[in-house]
C-alpha cells in the first residue's frame, strides 16, 4: 500500500486485480479504497471462485453485502427443453445434409475395404456408455473384420503428463480420404444420429472411452462433473482450441465452466464458433 501511489504513476496502471491471500482484509480494504480515489478500476477474485457463475443476485442484510448463486439443473426443465431441440437441429441438420453424407460414405467405401461407419464406447451423462459413430478414417488392420474400438487397446497408447488422448493414437493408418474428413471435421457427421436417438447433445462435453474415464477419474480433479450433461459433438472448450492431444485439465475446466455457466446464449455462441473453426486442420 505505501508504494500504491509511486506505482500508479510510474506505471499508468489502470486495472487492479485483487486475489484472496493471507493478507489482513482491512489492509486490502485499504488499497482497494486508495485505488478507487486515484480512479482505478478495481476487480477482486472471490475466495470461492469455483462455485460462482454469471447467475448473480446481490441484496444486504444490516449493511452487509450478500451474492446469491442460481443454479441450472441438469435434469431439469431447461435442459430438457435443450435436448428437444437438439433432437429437432439434429433431423434438419440430417435432412440437410443428406447429400453431403450420401457423397461422404460413398467415399469411405470406395477408398478403402471396410465398413463405412466406426464405432467406439464412450461415456455420456450420469456415466452411461453409448456407441459413438464416425465415418471411417482409417484402414482395418489385417486381422479385424470391423472397426469398432470396442476394446481397452487404447490404455496401451498413453501420453504422458496432462495431454489428454485423441488424434492418431500409435500407427498412422488413416486413409487418405481419412486425413480429408479429420481436417474437415466431416467424419463427427454421424454423431447426428447419436443426439437423435438421445445419447448425445449438440453442444456438451466431447465423450471419452471407458478405460479413460476409470483413469482419468482417479488423477484429475472434478473430471466425473462433466458427466453432469449429455456429451456433445461441439463444446466450449473444443471452439478454444481443446481438441485431440491437448491439455486434460483445461479441458475439464473449460467443460465444467460450460456446465455451470450454461445458457441459451451460450450455446448459440459456442455454435457460432465452431463454424469458425471447423475448417482448421485437427488431427
Amino acid at each position: 500500500v505505501e508504494d500504491l501511489d509511486e506505482t500508479v504513476a510510474r506505471t499508468g496502471v489502470k486495472n487492479l486485480i485483487v486475489a484472496f491471500s493471507s493478507v489482513a482484509d482491512a489492509h486490502v480494504s485499504r488499497l482497494i479504497q486508495r485505488c478507487q480515489e486515484l480512479s482505478i478500476e478495481v476487480s477482486v477474485v472471490p475466495r470461492m471462485f469455483d462455485t460462482i457463475n454469471n447467475r448473480v443476485g446481490y441484496d444486504t442484510v444490516g449493511g452487509l453485502p450478500l451474492m446469491s448463486f442460481t443454479t441450472v439443473n441438469p435434469k431439469g426443465m431447461q435442459f430438457a427443453i435443450k435436448h428437444a431441440f437438439d433432437r429437432v437441429f439434429a433431423a434438419g441438420l440430417l435432412v440437410f445434409l443428406s447429400p453431403v453424407l450420401l457423397c461422404t460414405a460413398l467415399a469411405v467405401r470406395l477408398s478403402s475395404p471396410g465398413p463405412v461407419f466406426f464405432r467406439q464406447r464412450r461415456v455420456g451423462r450420469d456415466g452411461k456408455e453409448f456407441a459413438l459413430f464416425k465415418f471411417r478414417s482409417m484402414r482395418l488392420q489385417p486381422a479385424q473384420t470391423e472397426l469398432s474400438g470396442d476394446d481397452s487397446s487404447a490404455l496401451e497408447f498413453l501420453l504422458g503428463g496432462d495431454t489428454a488422448p485423441g488424434g492418431v493414437e500409435g500407427d498412422d493408418r488413416r486413409t487418405p480420404m481419412g486425413r480429408f474428413l479429420r481436417r474437415s471435421s466431416l467424419d463427427e457427421l454421424p454423431q447426428l444420429f447419436n443426439v437423435l436417438r438421445g445419447e448425445m447433445s449438440i453442444i456438451g462435453p466431447r465423450p471419452e472411452r471407458p478405460e479413460f474415464v476409470e483413469l482419468f477419474n482417479q488423477d484429475i480433479n472434478r473430471y466425473d462433473d462433466r458427466h453432469r450433461v449429455k456429451s456433445g459433438i461441439t463444446g466450449w472448450a473444443q471452439v478454444h482450441g481443446l481438441r485431440g492431444q491437448t491439455s486434460l485439465a483445461e479441458r475439464v475446466e473449460w467443460d465444467n465452466y460450460y456446465i455451470v455457466h450454461w445458457s441459451l446464449g451460450l450455446d448459440l455462441r459456442i455454435l457460432a464458433l465452431t463454424v469458425t473453426t471447423v475448417f482448421r486442420y485437427a488431427e
